[in-house]
């Protein structure tokens, strides 16, 4: 038998992600674990921005998702869970899966876009990625499927 102890739900604010986060209670919930929510803010290119129009920085969109993060993290502690979260720069993908390995984590949930053709193809499938690399089993939530939780 095995024993889930902690599970890690990547957010990045779309309906997928808000989906995962449902799962994310479910599970931890009738599992007794604890959660790990994390954000990863992709490091911006290097460009010039002739226009003079602001463009966000790394540390101006790190500070905006933590704060976001805070009001998931507070519904969480009202629910009487135990999660914690981190905001991280870096790449989705790797963040993730070295969140994975430094938390010992048991079960990822998390939101997919479901990409498909050339987007796909060009921006690459984090889900996909985390998938085939993680040593944990992952459980992959999309936004336009079929919703197992309800509300009783």
């Amino acid at each position: 038998m095995f024993k889930i102890h902690t599970i890690l739900c990547p957010v990045d604010f779309s309906d997928a992600s808000r989906k995962a986060i449902r799962y994310t209670e479910e599970f931890a919930g009738n599992l007794s674990a604890s959660v790990y929510l994390l954000n990863v803010v992709e490091p911006r290119p290097m460009a010039v921005d002739v226009s003079l129009n602001y463009v966000p920085f790394e540390a101006d969109l790190e500070k905006a998702a933590k704060d976001d993060m805070e009001v998931i993290l507070e519904e969480f502690h009202r629910k009487g869970f135990k999660a914690e979260y981190g905001v991280v720069i870096g790449n989705p993908a790797d963040s993730i899966l070295e969140k994975i390995e430094e938390l010992n984590i048991n079960l990822v949930i998390m939101g997919s876009h479901g990409k498909k053709g050339l987007s796909r193809l060009i921006m690459g499938s984090v889900a996909e990625t985390v998938v085939r690399k993680a040593n944990c089993p992952v459980l992959i939530v999309k936004s336009e499927e079929k919703e197992f939780i309800g509300d009783e």
